[in-house]
């Protein structure tokens, strides 16, 4: 079956928040271990932070969600792919359908020790504007990331 990019639906909470966190445990290890972050914790505010604020869609092949983009406003607020199907172009058809939908502007927020999220969008004409410190309880260092169809001249 070929792939496709469909909104979420209420069926895929359970299968996209296992994505998302492991994912997360992969990206991040460290800040995941020392946050004591666990499954039942990413349940939780996937669903009152992410469903209850975003639109989402997923990558599903057959049948199974393999990957799933989070937009609120010209805001990314999660494009995550499992990490058993890193490399496969799923971030990248994500990334696409952003585009499809943000076609001016976008602009997210990545830790700055997730090399391999920062490599990804970099390598996709998002450039860093600005260093952070993530909210409370992370407080991780972080990277402002947008992309612009037409690049600001500075």
């Amino acid at each position: 079956m070929q792939p496709i990019i469909r909104l979420y639906k209420k069926e895929d909470f359970d299968d996209v928040t296992r994505l998302w966190f492991d994912a997360q445990s992969a990206a991040m290890p460290k800040m995941m271990k020392r946050m004591e972050y666990n499954l039942e914790d990413a349940r939780e505010f996937f669903q009152r932070a992410v469903v209850a604020e975003c639109q989402i869609w997923v990558y599903e092949q057959d049948g199974k969600p393999l990957g799933f983009l989070a937009i609120h406003g010209d805001f990314i607020d999660r494009l995550y792919v499992a990490p058993a199907f890193h490399r496969r172009g799923i971030g990248q058809a994500l990334l696409m359908k952003a585009r499809q939908l943000l076609p001016k502007h976008m602009w997210l927020y990545t830790h700055v020790e997730n090399k391999m999220a920062r490599s990804f969008y970099e390598k996709n004409g998002f450039v860093a504007e600005k260093f952070g410190i993530s909210p409370e309880p992370e407080s991780e260092p972080d990277v402002e990331y947008h992309w612009r169809a037409i690049p600001l001249h500075k």
